[in-house]
């Protein structure tokens, strides 16, 4: 990998550079290390708990972390340190820093493409996506965004890519091939995030403001239905959806709730809510076990962890961690 280090940017990334150039080479890579590894924004660390799910190591790394994305390979991931403008890269086995990408303006959520070599992020305050190579670091393109840009997301065939204008109620549309958006789609208010069906034949949009969940339809590129959320107890105005995942086989959906302090399970296929699930306070970020038995849901406001059995969809445990956790990511593919 090219480095690009910039030698006047905070003081935790020349040490940790020197670290490893002193050493004489690169650290050893690995995967499936059983981690998972965690973002918290307010508090400019990474927490990592170990196979047993409890606290394994702190990391101080850039200002304002929040987005994360593995490399293809699994063997190093991504962070997006807003405060910074800059993606960190770290191995994932040893956990060092071995290099960055510079000058991403206040990047937030990113998603790799499917050639491993292009992440597609979200600049927050600049309202665009860029397109970056992750080996270089070489900006290669620009795509003009509605205000406070968030939710980005590939299609498996990379021919498309999605970006979530929280501002501007709208889902842009990459072409990927053409290097231009191709289509605006209005959504309800301050979408958020995304995922796909597994035959991507739909987009599924957390719309954090209206409290519901658009759908769209993939082939013709238009909004064809929604699903609602009410926990008992809470107001409207209070269900706040954020992350969104599907599971592989494209049966359930997971729907972090926000301020409603829940996660909400859906039936895909009735587009119906079977079930909420209580955890703690501002649910917003979500991440699956390979196998997909364990949930982990990021509760900004509680500042912990909440894990919950997917088989019985009841929360197991709760792990505290740092200030306002935003991404995760849980190595064991």
């Amino acid at each position: 990998m090219t480095i690009r280090v910039n030698w006047i940017g905070s003081l935790w990334f020349g040490v940790a550079i020197f670290a490893v150039l002193i050493a004489g080479t690169f650290p050893v890579h690995g995967k499936n290390t059983g981690r998972v590894i965690i973002s918290n924004e307010k508090s400019n660390t990474l927490t990592i708990l170990g196979p047993d799910d409890e606290p394994e190591r702190t990391i101080e790394t850039c200002a304002r972390p929040r987005g994360m994305h593995f490399s293809a390979d699994r063997l190093k991931f991504y962070v997006g340190c807003a405060d910074d403008s800059v993606i960190a890269i770290y191995d994932t086995a040893t956990l060092e820093l071995v290099g960055r990408i510079i000058d991403v303006e206040e990047p937030e959520t990113f998603d790799l493409h499917p050639n491993g070599k292009h992440l597609f992020v979200s600049n927050e305050e600049d309202a665009t996506a860029t397109m970056f190579d992750v080996e270089t670091g070489e900006l290669l393109a620009e795509f003009e965004t509605g205000e406070e840009p968030e939710g980005v997301l590939a299609t498996s065939d990379g021919k498309l890519v999605f970006v979530a204008s929280e501002a501007a109620n709208l889902v842009h549309v990459i072409s990927v091939e053409d290097k231009k958006v191709i289509k605006d789609i209005l959504v309800d208010t301050r979408p958020r995030r995304f995922a796909l069906t597994p035959d991507e034949k739909e987009l599924w949009v957390s719309a954090e403001l209206a409290g519901i969940v658009n759908i769209i339809d993939i082939d013709t590129l238009k909004l064809v239905d929604d699903i609602a959320f009410l926990p008992t107890g809470f107001r409207k105005e209070q269900v706040t959806p954020v992350d969104v995942l599907i599971t592989k086989d494209g049966s359930r959906a997971y729907v972090a709730l926000g301020r409603a302090n829940h996660v909400a399970v859906a039936d895909v296929a009735s587009r119906k809510v079977v079930d909420y699930i209580l955890v703690g306070k501002r649910a917003w970020g979500l991440a699956l076990t390979g196998d997909e038995k364990k949930l982990y849901v990021a509760n900004g406001l509680s500042d912990d962890i909440t894990i919950i059995d997917t088989q019985t969809l009841k929360p197991v445990k709760s792990v505290p961690v740092d200030r306002v956790p935003y991404g995760i990511l849980v190595d064991d593919h």
